[in-house]
Protein backbone atom coordinates (compact mmCIF):
# COMPACT_ATOMS: atom_id res chain seq x y z
CA UNK A 1 0.00 0.00 0.00
CA UNK A 2 1.39 3.38 -0.97
CA UNK A 3 1.64 5.72 2.01
CA UNK A 4 0.79 9.20 0.76
CA UNK A 5 2.13 12.40 2.24
CA UNK A 6 -0.37 15.08 3.28
CA UNK A 7 0.86 17.23 0.38
CA UNK A 8 0.38 14.65 -2.37
CA UNK A 9 -1.67 16.31 -5.14
CA UNK A 10 -5.07 14.79 -5.88
CA UNK A 11 -4.00 13.77 -9.37
CA UNK A 12 -1.01 11.89 -7.97
CA UNK A 13 -3.24 10.22 -5.39
CA UNK A 14 -5.46 9.02 -8.22
CA UNK A 15 -2.51 7.51 -10.05
CA UNK A 16 -1.07 5.85 -6.93
CA UNK A 17 -4.35 4.51 -5.57
CA UNK A 18 -6.15 3.70 -8.81
CA UNK A 19 -8.95 6.23 -8.28
CA UNK A 20 -10.39 8.81 -10.59
CA UNK A 21 -11.58 12.36 -10.23
CA UNK A 22 -14.30 14.40 -11.85
CA UNK A 23 -13.70 15.51 -15.43
CA UNK A 24 -15.84 18.12 -17.13
CA UNK A 25 -18.38 17.77 -14.31
CA UNK A 26 -18.90 14.05 -14.97
CA UNK A 27 -17.67 11.15 -12.84
CA UNK A 28 -15.01 8.95 -14.41
CA UNK A 29 -15.35 5.19 -14.61
CA UNK A 30 -14.80 3.48 -11.30
CA UNK A 31 -16.52 6.09 -9.15
CA UNK A 32 -19.75 5.20 -7.36
CA UNK A 33 -23.09 6.73 -8.28
CA UNK A 34 -23.51 9.32 -5.55
CA UNK A 35 -27.24 9.68 -6.22
CA UNK A 36 -28.45 6.15 -5.44
CA UNK A 37 -30.36 5.22 -2.30
CA UNK A 38 -27.82 2.52 -1.49
CA UNK A 39 -24.94 5.01 -1.64
CA UNK A 40 -26.76 7.55 0.52
CA UNK A 41 -27.72 4.86 3.03
CA UNK A 42 -24.13 3.72 3.43
CA UNK A 43 -22.92 7.33 3.45
CA UNK A 44 -25.28 8.15 6.32
CA UNK A 45 -23.24 5.83 8.55
CA UNK A 46 -19.78 6.58 7.12
CA UNK A 47 -20.37 10.32 7.41
CA UNK A 48 -21.71 9.90 10.95
CA UNK A 49 -18.55 8.02 11.93
CA UNK A 50 -16.49 10.90 10.59
CA UNK A 51 -18.57 13.51 12.42
CA UNK A 52 -18.46 11.59 15.69
CA UNK A 53 -14.73 11.00 15.25
CA UNK A 54 -14.07 14.70 14.83
CA UNK A 55 -16.21 15.53 17.88
CA UNK A 56 -14.47 12.84 19.93
CA UNK A 57 -11.13 14.26 18.84
CA UNK A 58 -12.13 17.76 19.93
CA UNK A 59 -13.29 16.56 23.33
CA UNK A 60 -10.24 14.33 23.79
CA UNK A 61 -7.73 17.08 23.03
CA UNK A 62 -9.46 19.43 25.46
CA UNK A 63 -9.37 16.67 28.08
CA UNK A 64 -5.68 16.01 27.41
CA UNK A 65 -5.04 19.67 28.19
CA UNK A 66 -6.04 18.93 31.79
CA UNK A 67 -3.35 16.23 32.00
CA UNK A 68 -0.63 18.12 30.11
CA UNK A 69 -1.30 21.57 31.49
CA UNK A 70 1.76 23.20 29.93
CA UNK A 71 0.45 22.10 26.51
CA UNK A 72 -3.18 23.11 27.10
CA UNK A 73 -3.07 26.00 24.63
CA UNK A 74 -1.63 23.87 21.82
CA UNK A 75 -4.11 21.09 22.55
CA UNK A 76 -6.97 23.60 22.46
CA UNK A 77 -5.72 24.71 19.03
CA UNK A 78 -5.80 21.12 17.79
CA UNK A 79 -9.30 20.76 19.23
CA UNK A 80 -10.54 23.81 17.33
CA UNK A 81 -9.23 22.30 14.11
CA UNK A 82 -11.33 19.19 14.73
CA UNK A 83 -14.52 21.24 15.06
CA UNK A 84 -13.67 22.95 11.77
CA UNK A 85 -13.35 19.50 10.18
CA UNK A 86 -16.74 18.50 11.60
CA UNK A 87 -18.37 21.52 9.99
CA UNK A 88 -16.80 20.64 6.66
CA UNK A 89 -18.01 17.05 6.75
CA UNK A 90 -21.47 18.18 7.84
CA UNK A 91 -21.54 20.24 4.65
CA UNK A 92 -20.56 17.11 2.69
CA UNK A 93 -23.64 15.28 3.98
CA UNK A 94 -25.87 18.26 3.26
CA UNK A 95 -24.49 18.43 -0.27
CA UNK A 96 -25.68 14.86 -0.90
CA UNK A 97 -28.96 15.33 0.95
CA UNK A 98 -27.95 12.78 3.60
CA UNK A 99 -28.76 12.76 7.32
CA UNK A 100 -25.93 11.26 9.37
CA UNK A 101 -26.82 8.28 11.57
CA UNK A 102 -25.29 9.64 14.76
CA UNK A 103 -26.75 6.93 17.01
CA UNK A 104 -24.83 4.34 14.99
CA UNK A 105 -21.66 6.40 15.17
CA UNK A 106 -21.79 6.86 18.94
CA UNK A 107 -22.16 3.10 19.37
CA UNK A 108 -19.34 2.56 16.87
CA UNK A 109 -16.92 4.71 18.89
CA UNK A 110 -18.12 3.56 22.34
CA UNK A 111 -15.31 1.06 23.09
CA UNK A 112 -12.51 3.53 22.30
CA UNK A 113 -14.46 6.34 23.97
CA UNK A 114 -14.86 4.34 27.16
CA UNK A 115 -11.20 3.31 27.22
CA UNK A 116 -10.11 6.92 26.75
CA UNK A 117 -12.39 8.12 29.54
CA UNK A 118 -11.08 5.44 31.91
CA UNK A 119 -7.48 6.34 31.12
CA UNK A 120 -8.30 10.03 31.56
CA UNK A 121 -9.79 9.37 35.00
CA UNK A 122 -6.62 7.49 35.96
CA UNK A 123 -4.35 10.22 34.64
CA UNK A 124 -2.76 7.95 32.02
CA UNK A 125 -1.42 10.46 29.51
CA UNK A 126 0.33 7.81 27.42
CA UNK A 127 -2.81 5.73 26.98
CA UNK A 128 -4.90 8.79 26.12
CA UNK A 129 -2.35 9.92 23.55
CA UNK A 130 -2.11 6.47 21.98
CA UNK A 131 -5.89 6.26 21.62
CA UNK A 132 -6.49 9.76 20.27
CA UNK A 133 -3.31 11.09 18.71
CA UNK A 134 -2.03 7.81 17.28
CA UNK A 135 -4.79 5.22 16.77
CA UNK A 136 -7.72 7.50 15.95
CA UNK A 137 -5.63 9.87 13.85
CA UNK A 138 -4.03 7.00 11.92
CA UNK A 139 -7.51 5.52 11.44
CA UNK A 140 -8.75 8.84 10.06
CA UNK A 141 -5.74 9.39 7.80
CA UNK A 142 -6.03 5.93 6.27
CA UNK A 143 -9.78 6.32 5.72
CA UNK A 144 -9.32 9.71 4.07
CA UNK A 145 -6.53 8.38 1.83
CA UNK A 146 -8.79 5.62 0.54
CA UNK A 147 -11.85 7.87 0.28
CA UNK A 148 -10.38 10.84 -1.62
CA UNK A 149 -10.01 9.08 -5.03
CA UNK A 150 -13.65 7.90 -4.93
CA UNK A 151 -15.30 10.90 -3.25
CA UNK A 152 -17.78 13.23 -4.87
CA UNK A 153 -16.11 16.48 -6.01
CA UNK A 154 -17.40 18.57 -3.11
CA UNK A 155 -16.31 16.06 -0.44
CA UNK A 156 -12.98 15.43 -2.14
CA UNK A 157 -11.92 19.05 -1.84
CA UNK A 158 -12.86 19.20 1.84
CA UNK A 159 -11.23 15.87 2.67
CA UNK A 160 -7.97 16.83 0.96
CA UNK A 161 -7.75 19.84 3.28
CA UNK A 162 -8.64 17.86 6.40
CA UNK A 163 -6.07 15.11 5.89
CA UNK A 164 -3.25 17.65 5.97
CA UNK A 165 -4.40 18.76 9.42
CA UNK A 166 -4.63 15.20 10.70
CA UNK A 167 -0.90 14.74 10.15
CA UNK A 168 -0.34 17.68 12.50
CA UNK A 169 -2.37 15.92 15.18
CA UNK A 170 -0.62 12.61 14.63
CA UNK A 171 2.73 14.36 14.86
CA UNK A 172 1.81 15.92 18.20
CA UNK A 173 1.25 12.53 19.83
CA UNK A 174 4.27 11.05 18.07
CA UNK A 175 6.64 13.73 19.34
CA UNK A 176 5.35 13.64 22.92
CA UNK A 177 5.68 9.87 23.11
CA UNK A 178 9.10 10.01 21.46
CA UNK A 179 10.36 12.51 24.03
CA UNK A 180 9.05 10.43 26.92
CA UNK A 181 9.54 6.93 25.51
CA UNK A 182 11.89 5.57 28.15
CA UNK A 183 9.40 6.28 30.93
CA UNK A 184 6.19 5.38 29.05
CA UNK A 185 7.24 2.32 27.04
CA UNK A 186 5.49 -0.24 29.25
CA UNK A 187 2.23 1.70 29.37
CA UNK A 188 2.41 2.27 25.62
CA UNK A 189 2.71 -1.45 24.95
CA UNK A 190 -0.20 -2.26 27.27
CA UNK A 191 -2.37 0.49 25.79
CA UNK A 192 -1.68 -0.96 22.36
CA UNK A 193 -2.73 -4.44 23.48
CA UNK A 194 -5.96 -3.02 24.88
CA UNK A 195 -6.92 -0.75 22.00
CA UNK A 196 -5.44 -1.84 18.67
CA UNK A 197 -7.80 -4.84 18.43
CA UNK A 198 -10.71 -2.40 18.80
CA UNK A 199 -9.57 -0.53 15.69
CA UNK A 200 -9.37 -3.77 13.74
CA UNK A 201 -12.95 -4.58 14.75
CA UNK A 202 -14.05 -1.04 13.83
CA UNK A 203 -12.59 -1.50 10.35
CA UNK A 204 -14.40 -4.82 10.01
CA UNK A 205 -17.67 -3.31 11.23
CA UNK A 206 -17.59 -0.56 8.63
CA UNK A 207 -16.38 -2.73 5.72
CA UNK A 208 -19.74 -3.29 4.05
CA UNK A 209 -20.70 0.38 4.01
CA UNK A 210 -17.21 1.39 2.94
CA UNK A 211 -17.40 -1.03 0.01
CA UNK A 212 -20.54 0.72 -1.25
CA UNK A 213 -18.41 3.90 -1.36
CA UNK A 214 -15.76 1.89 -3.30
CA UNK A 215 -13.41 1.77 -0.29
CA UNK A 216 -12.03 -1.73 0.15
CA UNK A 217 -11.42 -3.18 3.61
CA UNK A 218 -8.02 -4.60 2.67
CA UNK A 219 -6.87 -1.19 1.47
CA UNK A 220 -8.14 0.49 4.64
CA UNK A 221 -6.36 -2.00 6.89
CA UNK A 222 -3.13 -1.90 4.88
CA UNK A 223 -2.99 1.89 4.91
CA UNK A 224 -3.84 2.05 8.60
CA UNK A 225 -1.14 -0.43 9.58
CA UNK A 226 1.38 1.35 7.36
CA UNK A 227 0.66 4.69 9.02
CA UNK A 228 0.57 3.18 12.51
CA UNK A 229 3.79 1.24 12.16
CA UNK A 230 5.59 4.20 10.59
CA UNK A 231 4.53 6.34 13.56
CA UNK A 232 5.75 3.75 16.08
CA UNK A 233 9.09 3.67 14.28
CA UNK A 234 9.35 7.46 14.52
CA UNK A 235 8.54 7.27 18.23
CA UNK A 236 11.59 5.04 18.63
CA UNK A 237 10.29 1.52 19.06
CA UNK A 238 12.29 -1.36 17.63
CA UNK A 239 11.17 -3.43 14.65
CA UNK A 240 10.59 -6.35 17.00
CA UNK A 241 8.43 -4.27 19.32
CA UNK A 242 6.44 -2.88 16.40
CA UNK A 243 5.85 -6.36 15.00
CA UNK A 244 4.58 -7.51 18.39
CA UNK A 245 2.30 -4.48 18.66
CA UNK A 246 0.88 -4.97 15.17
CA UNK A 247 0.26 -8.64 15.89
CA UNK A 248 -2.08 -7.57 18.70
CA UNK A 249 -4.66 -6.51 16.11
CA UNK A 250 -4.56 -9.90 14.38
CA UNK A 251 -4.55 -12.28 17.33
CA UNK A 252 -6.96 -10.68 19.82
Amino acid sequence: MVMLSPNTPAADQDAQQGGGGPAGGEALAGLPDFTTDSYKDAYSRINAIVLEGEQEAHDNYIALGTLISDQAEELARLARMELKHKKGFTACANNLGVTADMAFAREFFAPLHNNFQQALAEGKVTTCLLIQAILIEAFAISAYHIYIPVADPFARKITEGVVKDEYTHLNYGQEWLKANLETVREELMQANRDNLPLVRRMLEQVAADAAVLHMEQEDLMADFLSCYQETLMEIGLSSREIARMAASALTA
